[in-house]
């Protein structure tokens, strides 16, 4: 067990090094041929770096030591439950839990709101994305109970999606396709893409290759259409003076 943990950390270690190495020496050249920033906040910023090293080893380590053998088991014994209202509740509170812990989504409702001076309140961003992948999480797992092709939910999504783009305003354009990208996070990906895949592999009938994945089309599409609708209330708002 200590072995296996021990394992799983320096691959983390190593996971982490290959991930910002490139971006290290990328702002070490920026440094010295452009910025030349004083040393007081180049020490700043080399804290920055190792913070984040370390943190993102932690994380990685702890998504593969409990996050993923936890969502296994998850949706395994939702697979085995019989009460499928019950799993579709449990799925959508768990979109949005997931996407609370999502720290990505966080760095960037924090940015909506500083760049719009808080015209646009990060917390109501926050509960529409949360909306979206809850809705998503929804589907993927009404599309493992029935089959229903992938494509019967991707293709009217993205078709609403371009209704939708003529009647919002560029500035919640942009934040929607913005949102898409960024849930598509670590969390997303190792918690409820792992409990997908479980929950497909214990329904009876279903390809865990065919059902299970696909999830992270739909968790990248859905908040598109839910930060998209809040725009079109926030437009509402506007016109009749209320912002």
């Amino acid at each position: 067990m200590i072995t296996g943990s021990v394992e799983v950390l320096l691959n983390a270690l190593r996971d982490s090094f290959y991930a910002l190495i490139s971006l290290v020496m990328i702002s070490v050249i920026i440094q010295i041929f452009i910025l030349k920033l004083p040393k007081s906040k180049v020490y700043k910023i080399s804290r920055g770096f190792i913070l984040s090293f370390l943190g993102l080893t932690l994380f990685l380590g702890g998504i593969n030591l409990g996050f993923i053998p936890l969502s296994n088991e998850i949706g395994t014994a939702l697979g085995e439950t019989d009460n499928k209202i019950l799993v579709i509740f449990i799925g959508l509170i768990l979109g949005w839990i997931v996407t609370l812990a999502e720290p990505a989504i966080n760095i960037l409702n924090h940015q909506i709101e500083d760049v719009t001076t808080g015209y646009i309140n990060k917390r109501t961003v926050l509960y529409f994305i949360s909306i979206g992948v809850s809705l998503s999480v929804v589907l993927s797992i009404v599309r493992i109970y029935t089959g229903i092709s992938f494509w019967y939910f991707i293709l009217p999504g993205y078709a609403l999606v371009f209704i939708l783009s003529k009647f919002v305003s560029p500035l919640f354009l942009a934040i929607a396709f913005d949102s898409g990208g960024v849930i598509t996070g670590p969390m997303v990906a190792s918690v409820l893409l792992a409990i997908m895949v479980s929950f497909s592999n214990a329904i009876e009938g279903s390809n865990p290759l065919l059902d299970g994945f696909g999830m992270i089309a739909l968790v990248a599409l859905m908040p598109i259409i839910s930060i998209m609708i809040l725009g079109l209330i926030y437009e509402k708002k506007l016109k009749e003076g209320v912002y």
